[in-house]
């Protein structure tokens, strides 16, 4: 998985491992990443009630920031690099 933020730009190539392929919806883990604003707690329980009708939702999990006003720490950053093939992320408000 590439992360990608968007404020300080790519990673250098070579820098991260990528798995290569697509996504496979159905089965691949995904990880469903809040921003810790009101109603992206919401917005992503629906989706994964909505992925639900087409997958298993075990392999679905849900990651929220600290706080809102605080980035996505280190250790949530590279556990969803390491343990998912996807990452969703909702930017409620």
């Amino acid at each position: 998985m590439r992360i990608v933020n968007p404020s300080f730009g790519h990673v250098p190539a070579g820098a991260e491992t990528l798995k290569t392929g697509t996504v496979d919806w159905k089965r691949d883990p995904i990880l469903l990443f809040s921003n810790s604003k009101p109603n992206a707690k919401e917005l992503l329980e629906g989706l994964k009630a909505k992925l639900g009708t087409v997958r298993s939702t075990e392999g679905i999990d849900f990651v929220w920031k600290p706080s809102a006003s605080q980035p996505a720490t280190a250790d949530q950053i590279d556990g969803a690099a390491r343990h998912y093939r996807a990452a969703l992320l909702a930017l409620g408000d």
